[in-house]
């Protein structure tokens, strides 16, 4: 998932670089939104992991 919020990334830079500002706000935003996606779910997969951890321990 972070491989896609650097490819947004990437390409909103491109398209800044280009001229093009509403798909580089667009490609930022939507890069934005799947970085924080991509942390929510590897915090909720710590958790899970520490509490497993601790069951079987």
């Amino acid at each position: 998932m972070l491989g896609w919020a650097v490819t947004f990334l990437i390409v909103a830079l491109v398209a800044a670089v280009l001229g093009f500002g509403g798909i580089a706000g667009t490609a930022i935003e939507i890069a934005k939104i799947i970085f924080f996606v991509a942390i929510v779910l590897f915090l909720i997969s710590a958790v899970v992991g520490l509490m497993r951890g601790r069951r079987m321990g």
